[in-house]
């Protein structure tokens, strides 16, 4: 007897990097029978289904949803409220709905506005991973391979819910945590917001000087290396900055205030302070990577 898939009906509202490869990778594992793929664009849902990310698409979330037992909305933060509008009423009653939204707060407010009442099956997420690139075609299935999803339960979640969200995530070899919303926008504002918002401003002021031609044309490894997530989609990290704004303005202050301090140190010439901080930031980031390493 075959065994059956931890997932009879998967529905991706959001067919991109982030929803294509859950799909591929939860195919992969043999963990699901059938994907249904929703989206904006009939082109990239076209594209989706050529590429076997999903069997099936609409444009109608609505109609995504029916008979879906897990439902992931991978939308910008700003469509997020839409979403669960639009589905509200169409959920079957004991669907699991979650996201990979990267600032939970926002995504706990949108749902609350939209369904009033949250569902006991409504448990949101975030997977920590993805690529600069964007759309159905970046797509891999081991983007979620020993990366850390996390999840943040509300007092409605279901423990049957949150345990079907840990054990999908499991599935394509991610590893779990759970804390509260508001712990982890402070922790992404720190790790993830403020560098995507230090690199794109970089980029963008350096655009703005005078020789900017031979600024780029000059540029080595180094920037390339820095820059890089500055190639990320604008439209979703002006949405994560929006929503998530008073922990990554509190960030970046905090950020300012020692930018304004090696900036001094500059000024003054002190060679041994910047040393210090620099010898400093070498270790700890080499920590960093030897902890990569034994984790994977």
């Amino acid at each position: 007897m075959s065994k059956r898939p931890l997932i009879h009906r998967l529905c991706i509202i959001g067919v991109g990097l982030i929803g294509g490869s859950l799909a591929r990778a939860l195919r992969q594992a043999g963990a699901v029978d059938q994907v249904i793929g929703c989206g904006r664009s009939v082109d990239s849902l076209q594209r989706a289904e050529e590429l076997g990310v999903v069997d099936h698409y609409t444009t109608d979330p609505a109609r995504a949803v029916a008979a879906a037992d897990m439902v992931v909305v991978c939308v910008p933060l700003g469509a997020m409220r839409g979403v669960f509008e639009q589905i509200r009423d169409h959920l079957a009653p004991e669907a699991v709905v979650t996201d990979g939204g990267s600032a939970k707060g926002s995504v706990i407010e949108d749902a609350r506005a939209a369904f009033g009442e949250l569902p006991a099956g409504f448990v949101p997420g975030h997977p920590i991973a993805g690529t600069e690139k964007s759309g159905v075609e970046a797509s891999f299935a081991r983007l979620y391979n020993q990366r850390r999803v996390i999840l943040t339960p509300v007092p409605e979640s279901a423990d049957w819910a949150v345990a079907r969200t840990r054990r999908m995530w499991e599935a394509v070899g991610a590893r779990v945590t759970c804390m509260s919303a508001a712990h982890h926008d402070d922790v992404l504002a720190a790790t993830s917001h403020l560098p995507h918002a230090l690199a794109f401003g970089l980029v963008d002021t350096l655009s703005r000087w005078e020789g900017e031609h031979e600024i780029f044309e000059y540029a080595a490894g180094g920037f390339r290396d820095f820059t890089r997530i500055a190639s990320s989609d604008p439209v979703m990290w002006r949405d994560i900055c929006l929503a998530n704004r008073e922990a990554l303005a509190r960030a970046l202050r905090y950020y300012t205030a020692d930018l304004a301090h090696l900036t001094a140190l500059v000024e003054q010439g002190d060679g041994a302070a910047l040393e210090a901080i620099f010898r400093h930031a070498k270790e700890r980031r080499e920590q960093f990577l030897a902890l990569l390493e034994d984790k994977h």
